[in-house]
């Protein structure tokens, strides 16, 4: 095998790569990456076996084709501190060589064979849609799971595909966060009856490979598996298994909700300063809504008091709940700071609802008020 790269496109895809490469295994070839070398193009493979990752590699002049196993710390360090714009690689099974203009490194080369394999997208039936909805629906939901619950169906983020579109939903029992958009479903694909449940580290691996790019995703869901495929990157993931919540269940119902509009920069602000006195042992915000404000108090045994004030767009019947303040920063972290959003409340042992015009969804379940008599 012998190749001329352009180290900083292999740098690229290298370190997407690496982010399923286990810190500890029972098979140290797990902490390599694989590269192929066919005559037509470089494709670089990571797994642990649970998710795995195909990344066309590009600027890469193929001499000759062949196999070969990179240790991630060794050679990852040479793509880092290089600063030659091309490197030459070659490998004759036995050690791999990688020259610099003024600098060489040998390294000792594991089997290719032995590497485990990795599928492609081969798939016929699948849902089709933008990155940027990708992305959005990683990073408005995967914060919500629970990843070291023994619960492991909370340990990813459930996907819904219907003919329409595509919901994805993520909870850890105490607040869900739910995304849902149209997705074009391509040979009939959806879920039907099957919980398709990714785990949380592939989602994160999702987002980073696709980041900066806008093409269109094609989404593949198997009775075992999923298959995520943009551009040249092709990620793999068993699913999780177990049975996922009946989250519908947890959005309250009720025309006696009481909807207040909210703009996102302003209110986070406030829950933040609100949150200052907070500790572990008492961490509830009190969020009291009327005469056209909302007033926001925590008492801390140890740390104080706190009063923060907003004007808001409500003048109806005071209404009051105890919220996690970490929770809320949560689902408005993840939003523009310009956006506007409705909370939807009822009473103080109701659930709290948050929701954007773009399909959001977040519900918060209250704590039992510290607010002081």
């Amino acid at each position: 095998m012998k190749i001329i790269c352009e180290r900083e496109k292999l740098l690229h895809a290298f370190q997407t790569a690496a982010g399923v490469v286990p810190t500890r295994s029972p098979k140290p070839i797990l902490q390599n990456l694989k590269l192929e070398i066919s005559e037509q193009r470089a494709v670089l493979i990571g797994t642990d076996l649970e998710v795995g990752i195909r990344i066309e590699v590009p600027g890469i002049a193929i001499e000759v084709p062949g196999d070969i196993v990179l240790p991630i710390s060794r050679f990852g360090s040479i793509l880092r501190e290089s600063s030659d714009e091309k490197l030459d690689l070659q490998s004759d099974g036995r050690k791999t060589i990688v020259r610099g203009q003024r600098s060489e490194f040998q390294l000792p080369s594991e089997n290719p064979d032995e590497f485990p394999e990795v599928v492609g997208f081969e798939e016929e039936r699948y849902h089709e849609f933008p990155a940027r909805f990708m992305r959005e629906i990683v990073r408005r939901t995967v914060f919500a799971t629970d990843v070291e619950s023994s619960r492991y169906a909370l340990g990813g983020v459930l996907l819904e595909m219907t003919l329409e579109g595509i919901t994805a939903v993520g909870t850890d029992g105490r607040r869900l966060a739910k995304q849902e958009g149209p997705a074009k479903s391509v040979g009939g694909h959806e879920s039907g009856d099957t919980m398709t449940i990714v785990p949380t580290r592939a989602m994160q691996l999702i987002e980073r490979a696709l980041a900066g790019g806008e093409e269109n995703v094609q989404l593949a869901a198997r009775d075992n598996d999923v298959l995520v495929r943009s551009s040249g990157t092709t990620i793999y993931s068993r699913l999780v298994e177990g049975r996922f919540p009946k989250w519908r269940d947890v959005f309250p119902r009720g025309e006696d909700m009481v909807k207040i509009e909210l703009t996102v920069g302003p209110f986070h602000a406030a829950v933040r300063q609100a949150a200052i006195v907070t500790s572990e042992k008492r961490r509830g915000v009190e969020f009291t809504f009327g005469d056209g404000k909302v007033v926001m108090t925590a008492h801390g045994a140890e740390f104080g008091e706190s009063h923060v004030e907003l004007p808001v767009a409500y003048d109806g019947t005071e209404m009051s709940v105890s919220l996690d303040p970490r929770y809320m920063s949560d689902f408005l972290r993840v939003l523009d700071p310009e956006q506007t959003f409705v909370v939807e409340l009822n009473n103080n042992s109701s659930a709290v609802v948050c929701s954007t015009d773009d399909g959001y969804g977040y519900v918060i379940m209250p704590l039992a008020s510290d607010k002081k008599s």
